[in-house]
Formats: structure tokens, sequence, C-alpha cells
């Protein structure tokens, strides 16, 4: 017994000895270790704890502004306080709510945009328990469907009671917490920017080292002049919350935007999106390796965008709107207008293109509406006013200036007789001047039936090539008719070509009665006579410069539209003076009756001379005022035009005037001729007043100047 109790004494030792053994060799492994990572790896381990990361993180800057030709603001930017947040790529949601559950007691925000869905998805992060207690699902449920699958699951669970149990102050700080996530890391979103008082300012400024994020700046919104009448042309700007547009994301998103960035949506604020958008600021921002923010330091301090030099002579556009307006209601007291609601007028130099009003109005229920994108989008048969396009093409296929026609009824078999209106039943020669001061329909056929080889017979029939409109519509679309224009904004219409072949088609497209055409283009053939056959595209940007300075002093010339020719009509100088020699005896020749031109009862003897031509049209009814699928035709409705240029001897402005559906019946309210009148005189005087105001012989004009 004795003797086994001492052998097992004798193994004891031995396992210990065995034990501290390997505790030994296990200490002196930790030992080496360590002392690896110290000496060998330290410096390693020690700069990746270190560790920094720059960023570059871009923001906007202002946009550039909008000026009329005179240098008249028509856009600008008004400045304004603004919050903005910057999560970094570490920030934690839990992080977000107490930041914003913060903010929320120094600021108000307007809770109206904030949907069920962002109400839904901050009562789950504040009650993470009951919105898993709703999805009724085990742990095993809920991790066989999935994180994405299994949060849909609770967005669906939650009742209608749990929402209602939000109070206003939980949905200031879901709405706060919803513009946290707007944006992506390290990139500033616009928490509050619209009506932050200096208060709020001062409340967040004081408490930014607890409001991780959290900043105050300066932003801007665009602001139009509310006197201007070219809203409509001038466009508009998506707001940050719309940002990119989803047509053309993927075009802006190359370009170096953000998705939240704010761009041209429409018109001018479109087509001029790259220059107006500036170059953004750019910061550095260096994180730990926790995705903190330790420093923002700024690289490049952007640069405004340039601003926009328009054509357009604000004054002058203004003026005409109020012309139109004063026609319209005039013509609302005539008879036969009970379809009558619009109008439009475009001013452009014909030397240049340069479009100094485009103007239109619509009178509905006794209010006007803007409606300036009619002068190029919408199409109308224009009449008689287009003749100067067919003597062109007379000419063009053969005929020599001052050419011979019989004015006589065209009576076909089987259809209506078409005549002049100044000669129902007679026949007698005119020539191309005297033919457009009296505005002949007959000598307007005749040319066209020369042009398709035609001979007319009384009560017989014609055999017209389809070619023949063809050969009318080239020579047309080489003044601008029935063709685009080439002005330098979105959604030109390009008229209205008619697809009917028959004879009597032919000769109505010879005197306006036929294809449809747009205000401007009107204006882009009276111009292209009134130079001499160049046919040059209208622009609206005249200038690019510089941003306007702190003093709001317009910057330094970058660039300067010049004019652009689409195409030059090849024939000889005379020809072009013979028309206009035409177009002068319809506003200035008083000889008497019939004979007289069809405008000289307006602008006979004023002191500027203005040439051009007079329009009517008959036309059908095709506005919204009527019920098109009640079986009943639209009424028969007259469409007055005008075209005309001044002063006649060296044109400083064409003028185009369109008055769809003025009238039904025979009560003519001359709409057109009242509105061209008033339109060139408004030129004229703004003219003697500008140049009295430069040269300082209008006193009181010069000090309103100066004051301010």
């Amino acid at each position: 017994m004795k003797k086994s109790r001492s052998k097992r004494k004798a193994h004891i030792p031995i396992r210990l000895n065995i034990l501290f053994f390997i505790v030994f060799i296990l200490f002196a492994v930790l030992i080496l270790r360590l002392g690896l990572l110290q000496i060998v790896y330290g410096e390693d381990y020690k700069r990746e704890v270190e560790q920094t990361n720059s960023t570059t993180v871009t923001k906007n800057v202002p946009r550039g502004e909008i000026y009329d030709r005179n240098f008249k603001k028509l856009v600008a930017n008004k400045p304004e306080n603004t919050i903005t947040y910057t999560r970094s790529t570490s920030t934690k949601s839990a992080d977000m709510l107490k930041t914003a559950e913060k903010l929320s007691t120094m600021i108000k925000v307007d809770t109206e945009s904030l949907t069920e869905r962002d109400q839904i998805d901050y009562w789950i992060l504040k009650h993470p328990k009951e919105a898993k207690k709703n999805t009724k699902l085990t742990e095993k449920e809920q991790s066989e469907i999935g994180n994405d699958d299994y949060y849909k699951k609770q967005v669906e669970s939650v009742t209608k009671a749990q929402l209602d149990s939000l109070t206003q102050q939980d949905k200031n700080i879901a709405f706060i917490y919803r513009q946290f996530n707007a944006g992506y890391a390290l990139t500033p979103v616009n928490v509050k920017s619209k009506d932050v008082t200096d208060v709020e300012i001062a409340k967040v400024s004081e408490n930014l080292g607890d409001l991780p994020g959290v900043d105050t700046a300066k932003d801007w919104i665009r602001s139009y002049d509310s006197k201007t009448t070219l809203r409509s042309i001038l466009g508009s700007v998506t707001s940050e919350k719309q940002g990119l547009p989803d047509e053309s994301l993927q075009k802006y998103l190359a370009l170096g935007y953000a998705r939240n960035d704010r761009v041209g949506q429409s018109y001018v604020e479109q087509q001029y999106e790259s220059l107006l958008r500036g170059s953004k600021a750019e910061y550095s921002s260096e994180t730990d390796s926790d995705g903190n923010v330790i420093s923002t330091v700024q690289e490049y301090a952007g640069k405004k965008g340039s601003d926009v030099i328009l054509t357009i002579d604000a004054d002058l556009q203004s003026k005409t709107d109020e012309i139109i307006k004063e026609a319209l209601k005039y013509g609302k007291t005539t008879p036969g207008t009970r379809l009558l609601d619009r109008a439009y007028v475009v001013i452009t130099n014909p030397k240049t293109g340069e479009i100094l009003t485009l103007s239109g109005q619509q009178y509905k229920k006794g209010k006007f509406e803007d409606d300036s994108l009619g002068t190029f989008t919408s199409s109308y048969v224009m009449g008689s006013a287009i003749k100067g396009a067919t003597v062109m093409a007379g000419y063009t296929y053969g005929k020599q200036p001052g050419y011979s026609e019989i004015d006589e009824p065209i009576i076909l078999k089987g259809t209506a007789k078409k005549s002049s209106w100044f000669n129902r039943d007679n026949s007698f020669a005119m020539n191309d001047i005297s033919a457009l001061r009296q505005s002949s329909n007959s000598f307007m056929m005749k040319t066209a039936l020369d042009i398709a080889g035609a001979t007319y017979v009384k009560d017989g029939s014609l055999d017209i090539p389809n070619s023949a409109f063809d050969k009318l519509r080239k020579v047309y679309g080489e003044f601008g008719l029935g063709v685009k224009t080439g002005i330098d904004l979105p959604g030109e219409a390009t008229g209205i070509i008619g697809q009917e072949k028959e004879p009597g088609k032919y000769l109505d497209l010879s005197y306006g009665q036929y294809d449809g055409y747009t205000p401007l283009q009107l204006n882009q053939y009276v111009s292209t006579i009134a130079n001499n056959g160049y046919r040059i595209a209208p622009h609206i940007l005249k200038q690019v410069r510089d941003a306007t300075n702190e003093d709001d002093e317009v910057g330094a010339l970058q660039t300067q539209t010049n004019p652009r020719i689409l195409n030059k009509i090849d024939l000889p100088k005379s020809y072009f003076e013979q028309v206009k020699k035409g177009f002068y005896e319809v506003m200035n020749n008083t000889s008497g009756g019939t004979t007289s031109g069809t405008g000289a009862t307006y602008f006979a003897g004023l002191d500027y001379k203005v040439a051009g031509k007079t329009g009517t049209a008959e036309s059908f009814y095709a506005g919204p005022d009527w019920d098109y699928t009640s079986g009943i035709p639209a009424p028969a409705v007259w469409n007055t035009t005008f075209v005309g240029y001044a002063p006649y001897d060296d044109p400083e402005i064409a003028v185009s005037v369109a008055v769809p559906w003025a009238y039904e019946g025979d009560s003519d309210n001359k709409l057109n001729m009242r509105i061209a009148k008033d339109v060139f005189d408004a030129y004229f005087e703004l003219q003697k007043e500008r140049a009295k105001k430069a040269d300082g012989t209008d006193k009181a004009l010069y000090s309103d100047k100066k004051d301010k």
C-alpha cells in the first residue's frame, strides 16, 4: 500500500513539469508573436490605425442670370439661408435619427410633403421591437426570407393606429431624417432652404458641435421678373427634390451632374444649361478609418454660371403684349367673334435674325394667359400674306419682274368659283405690283398654273401633276414657309402641309388657303424679302458674358451670336426690289376704291414708311371650344394676318401678326391691322424715347435711371 502511494507521488511532479513546460512554450510563442507584431509590423499597424482618406466633395454655385438686350434683368438668383446636412460614410441610421431629433427643436419644417411611406419608415426606426412583432415571423422565417423581404413585411404590417400615434414633433423629425437620407455620403443636401429665419440660423450655428454633419450656408433660388410676359419662353429649373429629369438622367450623369442637381428643364433655361450652370466648388474632406470627417478644405471656389443676354427687348415685348390684349378685348365687342381667343406677334431684325419680341396672348373667360410659345409651336392658315412668296416663285420658274396675268374668276367643272375679293365677274390684266397691292387671288392662281404647265379653260378641268405642289413648296421653303426656321429653342413646329393633291387644293395653296404656317415662319418669310434673299435663322441668344460682380455690373463679353444664313435665294436683287415695291404699294397707295393698297387705310401718311402684305384666310375652327366628337362640322372662320417691315428703305424690324379665328361671317374687325399699326408705333416711339435718354435731352428719364 505504501509502495503504491509513493509511485503516485512520483508521477505528479512529472505531470506538473509537462504542464509547466506547455505553458512556458505557449507564453514563449505569445511573447514571440507580440514581439513580431510590435517590432516588425508595429509601424504598419500604426499607420493603418492612423490612416485617413481624402474625398472630393462638390457644392453647387449660383446659376448664371438672364438679361434682355438692354441689360434689363429677367431672371436672377435670390439668395436664401439654408441648413444643410452631410453624412459620413460610416454614419448609422441611429446617429442620423439622434441628430434629427436635436435639430427638430431648433427649426420649423413644413411636413406637407411627408408621405405615408416616410412616416412608416420613421415609425419602424423608432419602434423596432413592435415592428418585428407586427410581422408575426419566427427567427427562422425571418432569416429565410432575407433582409429586403423582411423589411417589406415590416412596412406592410404597420397599422393605421400605429401611424396615427405619430405626433407633430414625430413628423418634424421624420421630415428632417428623410432629408438627411436624400443625398449620398459626403454630399451636402438641403434640409431646409425656404423661409429659414435668422433666429434658426443662430440656434443651429451655436449648436453645430452637437449636430454632426449639420451646417448653415447660403443657397439660391431662381427669381423671375414679375413684370416680364416672357415667362414661358424663359423656361424653368428643377428643384433639388426633382433633381435631374428622368429622360435626360444618363446624359447629365455622364457630364458630372449629381442626381439632385438643379437643371434647366424647358426653353431658354434648358437650351443654354451648359452656359448657365457654372462650375461647382470643390472641397477635399479628410476622413479617419471610421469614416468620420476630420477636416474640410476648399480646393476650388467654383465659378458662377455665365450670364445670358437675350435678343429680346423686354420693353417692346411688354408693350406688344398690351397691344394684343387691348385688341382682343376690342375684338370681343364686335359681331361674330364667339371663337376669337388669341393673337400672336413676332418682331425681328431682318438683317441679323435677332428676335425682339415673341408675343402671344390667349383670352379666356375674361382672363389673359401668356402664349408666347405659340409663336413657333402652333400653325394656322395665313392667307394672302404669303403672296409675295408666290410672286417670287413665278420669278424662280421663269417669270420676269413686271409680268402680267389676267385677273378673272376661276371656274372649273364641279368646283365652286374662285376669284379675287375685288373682282367676282370681270376680266382684266394686272402686273405683279398691282396684284400685290390689291391682293389678287386670281393672279396668284394663274402664276401657279404657269409653274405647273397647266392651261386654264373656263368650265373645264385641270391636270395638275403632284410635282407642281413640290415646286411651289420648294420656293416657299426657301423663304421659311413650311420648314423649320432654325430658332435656338426646342419644340419648333414645321407647319401643316396639306396631303390632298386635287387641282383645287393646288390653287388654294398659291394664295395661302391650304398649308398652315407658324407666326415665326411668317416673319422669316418677310424678313427674307426685306434683306434681298438671305434666309437667316431667328435667334434669341445675343451674348454670353461673365457673371455680374458684387455691384451688379455686367461682366466681360465672352461670345456674341452672329447671323446664321440658312440659304440664299438665287435671284437678282432687282427681283426682290419689285416685290418690295408691291409691298410698299400695299401700305401706302391711296389711289381710291379697290385700287388702293389693302393696308393703306392704317399706314399711309405716317412719319415712318412701312412695306408689307395683309392677309385673310378662310379656314375652319380648330380650337378647344368645340366638341369634335359630336359629328357636327366645326364652323368656318376667318384668320387675319399681316407681314411687314420698316423703315421701307432701310429695314430695322420685320413684323408678323396672326389672329386665328378672328371672326365668322362678314364682320371683319381688322384686328390684324390694328395690332400691326400699334406695334410699329410702339417700336418707333420707344426708339425716340431711348434716343432722348441717351443724349440727355429727356432730363426726367435720365434722372429716373440715375436714381435706380
